[in-house]
């Protein structure tokens, strides 16, 4: 993504923000003119232009509930149309102010909040041609308007002084609504873009990692086939001694495991470069990741468990979903050894289109850092299983989030898309 088309992007969000602001100050503008027309005709009985002013008015309302409308609508909102919006508010409040008085009227400074709203919010150019637009209309209204009868009441009061209030109340109320918005946006901002750079931060790390784990890989395949015949010759000359033949056993089953990856990084390639995407039912990932890590941790008892209406549905089938998920038993099972248990325990549910994977551990019930990329309190840790696997639940669509067990330990939650059913394969 082009820094242009976020600069764009960026525009368009803040257009469609200002519309919306708009919006809801027509709305309410339209109700206080009708309001101030009535007093002002009715009440204090002035004669005003009643018809002119109230058909401006009809006119604000009629746009604003066509405004409404259009931000409902899906496609974009681009700086040009909320351009128009501004522009359209500020004839008709021109319009409004040349049949009550122009530069004698004290709502007169109102013509300032289209100015500052667009300078919030609109590229320069559009803020300068609003503000060309507002000036063009004050010179106008200095020596076009209808004047306004005498502003005193019979027994001497000035209009002009209330007249002043309102304004000030006006303009003070919508500068805070709309400047606080902007400050909550703003910041808003700043911690999207804070948790963007960390994420582009840890992903650089993990790709740096994979790239040099895929020459490595490639490295490793024969020293492990060497292995791999060793040890078979070496159970075979040791099927006498039981107790070494079950750490030969151990040691194989290992091996194995370190082949079974490896194949996994080729396959995972493979398809990349077909631009193939295939599923495996949620029954069989946990199972899969079940032998996994009985065989990585067989020291931890283990439980695992499943609804009965998700284990036939689907999830993608990539490596790193499954590597995601070892990675956060294995931290729950240290956890829980930590702590002197040897319960760990995975349970797959399903909440909407979501497939959810909560791994349960009895540790202390401290949630790890959750993103704080490559750094580990574990003694042996590489400080990897964390990052990965929250950058695994972000590429997949989901997500991944840990909270303190009602009973102690803590709970992971790792949630991930369910996939359609026409592509699921065992």
């Amino acid at each position: 993504m082009t820094p242009d088309h976020d600069s764009r992007r960026g525009f368009e969000q803040r257009a469609r923000g200002l519309a919306e602001t708009l919006a809801w100050l027509r709305a309410c503008a339209v109700g206080g003119q009708l309001l101030t027309v009535a007093v002002v005709a009715y009440a204090f009985r002035m004669p005003i232009a009643v018809t002119p002013l109230v058909s401006g008015i009809a006119a604000l309302a009629a746009f604003a509930l066509f405004a409404f409308w259009r931000l409902r609508q899906p496609w974009p909102l681009v700086p040009v149309e909320a351009l128009l919006h501004v522009a359209i508010d500020v004839l008709v409040l021109a319009w409004l102010l040349y049949w009550s008085g122009g530069v004698q009227n004290t709502f007169l400074p109102l013509l300032l909040i289209p100015i500052v709203l667009a300078a919030a919010a609109l590229p320069l150019r559009h803020v300068a041609m609003v503000a060309a637009l507002a000036g063009g209309c004050y010179l106008m209204l200095i020596r076009h308007h209808v004047d306004l009868p005498p502003l005193q009441t019979a027994g001497g009061f000035n209009l002009r002084i209330p007249g002043m209030a309102v304004n000030f109340f006006l303009i003070t109320t919508m500068l805070t609504i709309f400047i606080g918005r902007l400050a909550r946006a703003l910041r808003e901002r700043e911690a999207e873009v804070a948790l963007e750079r960390e994420r582009t931060l840890r992903d650089e790390g993990i790709l740096a990692i994979a790239t040099q784990a895929a020459g490595t890989a490639h490295e490793l395949n024969t020293p492990l086939s060497t292995i791999r015949t060793l040890l078979g010759e070496l159970q075979r000359e040791q099927a006498g001694n039981p107790a070494l033949a079950a750490d030969l056993d151990l040691l194989a089953g290992q091996a194995q495991r370190c082949r079974d990856i490896l194949r996994e990084l080729v396959a995972v390639g493979t398809r990349q470069l077909a631009g193939t995407h295939a599923s495996v039912t949620l029954a069989t990932l946990l199972d899969r990741c079940g032998d996994q890590f009985r065989l990585l941790r067989p020291e931890v008892d283990f439980a695992t468990s499943l609804d009965d209406d998700v284990g036939a549905r689907g999830v993608e089938a990539t490596p790193d979903l499954g590597h995601a998920l070892i990675n956060l038993l294995s931290n729950a099972a240290d956890a829980s050894l930590a702590a002197g248990s040897r319960e760990v325990s995975l349970h797959v549910a399903r909440a909407g289109r979501m497939a959810e994977f909560l791994i349960r551990d009895h540790g202390s019930g401290l949630a790890p850092g959750a993103g704080k990329a490559f750094q580990t309190s574990k003694r042996e840790g590489l400080g990897l299983g964390l990052a990965l696997a929250h950058s695994t639940a972000e590429r997949l669509g989901g997500e991944l989030s840990a909270q303190r067990a009602a009973d102690g330990g803590l709970l992971q939650r790792l949630r991930i898309p369910l996939a359609p059913a026409e592509n699921q394969t065992p």
